[in-house]
């Protein structure tokens, strides 16, 4: 999750809330491509989650990443809770999972070699520390009062709230990881466009890196157990957001949406103050119950947008949300997937050209279908794996189009970096299918094994 926002000053006119994310609009050339993943940490002796202090411990793999690879530390009220350097943070989520929000930029053999140096890194601490790290959905076996809780102000707010506004937000919060890639926009029409075709196009991610089949122990019915989550945590700010399709959409009327969100905390000096449930138009007014008589800066309000848990969402840039944490060899393949349909204006319109006759009722019906299904889902007689066939073969050519070598003039282009979704097409089979194999087969229902085959 997001770490508090810095700079803005107040906000005097209602106009700057959609000025603010129409800032993030950048002429093509400047468009950058930032890759965010989630893994989880385990004591490797005893198959655990880990602590925030201890000899085998979150904070243990922070202070050595900080020592021995230069990263500066993010405190809070004294505690390490984050890593920067060259545009890139290291933060936790809730329950220790550890994050790597990547630094911006310009094409997915830079992402790729950023999440390789990374995951080497976090690989060589966590050998000296006891500890090991696994790529998966929703964590398997652990309960929630396994699960440690990180010294963060805001968790502790949203823990005590998310049991008032659903049945699914501390299953999220504490056991589930995802990858998800940040894209840019050129002007209001071009984010309009990108927006309604990630949005609608965000269960074939699904389906694609669903790798979430267990939980608590058990098989759970889903081939993504972290996107079911999502569907019963707090309808007022997730969802497939239906208004995107309207006419009028733009950034103003994503600023209304926004507005309407209810409130979780304002940041001051270190502190996060309780604003659970309150209204940011009130805070406009001046007439916030938790800071009477103060208005909000653009901080806040850019704070307050990391709130809202839609299944695509925007900032200063978009943020494409669908994705279940994988293994290693997958990773680069989802900034690459989003990278291919948006980046180039005939994928992009190609990808808008299959599904810009879905209604929201056919867009939520793929929803839970990828949820469930993966690839085996069907919709209205149409059947996800050729969709998702259709979809990388845009994506694919999208990124042709690109034309980025990597490094040295490699003859390779990004297209490369599909090869592992391409594969679960061909086969129908995504990373929940095998470690269900693998369950039913070889383990005999033993899931303690999944620590030892598909640990980082």
């Amino acid at each position: 999750m997001s770490i508090p926002q810095s700079g803005g000053g107040l906000i005097e006119d209602y106009s700057q809330l959609a000025q603010f994310l129409a800032d993030g609009c950048k002429p093509k050339d400047d468009w950058r491509i930032g890759t965010e993943h989630e893994k989880f940490g385990y004591c490797k002796d005893t198959q655990k989650p880990l602590p925030y202090e201890g000899a085998h411990s979150i904070k243990s793999v922070l202070e050595a990443l900080r020592d021995q690879f230069n990263w500066t530390p993010v405190l809070e009220a004294g505690n390490i809770i984050g890593l920067e350097k060259n545009g890139a943070n290291i933060s936790l989520e809730p329950g220790g999972q550890l994050e790597l929000s990547g630094a911006p930029l310009t094409s997915i053999h830079e992402t790729c070699d950023e999440v390789n140096t990374h995951l080497r890194e976090v690989q060589s601490v966590a050998d000296g520390a006891g500890v090991r790290f696994i790529g998966l959905g929703a964590a398997p076996i652990w309960t929630h009062d396994e699960m440690p809780v990180m010294p963060k102000g805001r968790y502790k707010l949203m823990t005590d709230y998310m049991d008032k506004v659903g049945t699914h937000g501390k299953q999220m919060m504490y056991r589930t990881c995802t990858v998800q890639v940040n894209l840019d926009f050129g002007s209001e029409a071009d984010m309009v466009q990108k927006f309604r075709v990630a949005l609608a196009l965000q269960p074939v991610a699904t389906a694609l890196f669903a790798n979430s089949p267990f939980f608590e122990g058990k098989v759970n019915g889903h081939k993504s157990w972290r996107s079911r989550i999502w569907r019963d945590l707090d309808s007022s700010r997730t969802g497939m957001l239906p208004f995107v399709f309207e006419d009028g959409m733009g950034f103003e009327r994503y600023a209304e949406y926004a507005l309407d969100v209810p409130m979780y905390f304002v940041y001051r000096d270190g502190v996060y103050i309780n604003a659970l449930g309150m209204s940011f138009r009130d805070f406009l007014k001046g007439e916030l119950p938790a800071l009477p008589g103060e208005k909000p800066t653009l901080s806040d309000w850019a704070d307050h947008l990391t709130t809202a848990f839609p299944e695509a969402r925007i900032k200063q840039y978009m943020e494409m949300r669908g994705a279940d944490g994988g293994p290693w060899r997958r990773l680069c393949a989802l900034p690459a997937f989003w990278t291919g349909l948006m980046y180039d204006q005939n994928a992009l319109d190609a990808a808008w050209d299959l599904c810009k006759d879905w209604d929201a009722e056919t867009r939520e019906e793929w929803r839970v279908a990828a949820s469930v299904d993966a690839l085996q889902a069907e919709v209205g007689g149409v059947k996800m794996r050729d969709l998702a066939h259709q979809v990388l073969e845009i994506s694919e050519a999208g990124l042709k189009a690109r034309a980025k070598p990597g490094a040295g003039g490699m003859v390779l282009d990004e297209r490369h970096f599909l090869n592992a979704l391409i594969d679960s097409v061909e086969t129908g089979k995504v990373p929940a299918d095998e470690l269900l194999d693998k369950y039913n087969g070889e383990w005999a229902g033993d899931l303690s094994k999944i620590y030892g085959e598909y640990n980082y």
